[in-house]
């Protein structure tokens, strides 16, 4: 009978490597690598994320995986001083300097993971 309670997310990756590093070291999220070699993001929330190597690869053209945060601009201070570029859009994006849009909804920056599938940070409640 099918059933929701044990649903996951996946995206693909080019490197399991630089997605460990990334994911793990970088963002400091808990990352395991699971029998079958697939990488395993645990979040706090309690929920997993499967990152698979795709040989064929090709970076999502949306947002992958949102992380709501008190302060965007803080968040965004936080992960260029950890080396990830946030302003990855350019001119007439509607993004500041930093990569923030601002009062289009909530303030939100994205970023990539070493594989170009864009990530965000938001405001969340």
């Amino acid at each position: 009978m099918f059933s929701a309670a044990r649903a996951f997310s996946g995206f693909s990756i080019d490197d399991l490597e630089a997605a460990k590093k990334f994911y793990g070291e970088t963002l400091g999220l808990e990352v395991t690598e699971n029998a079958m070699g697939f990488l395993e993001l645990h979040l706090a929330s309690g929920a997993t994320i499967l990152a698979y190597v795709k040989p064929d690869h090709v970076p999502a053209t949306f947002t992958i995986l949102n992380f709501p945060v008190d302060d965007v601009e803080s968040a965004v201070d936080d992960l260029n001083g950890r080396g990830v570029v946030t302003k990855i859009y350019g001119e007439g994006s509607g993004t500041d300097e930093k990569g923030i849009s601002r009062g289009r909804g909530p303030d939100i920056a994205w970023f990539m993971d070493p594989a170009g599938n864009v990530i965000s940070v938001l405001k969340g409640d």
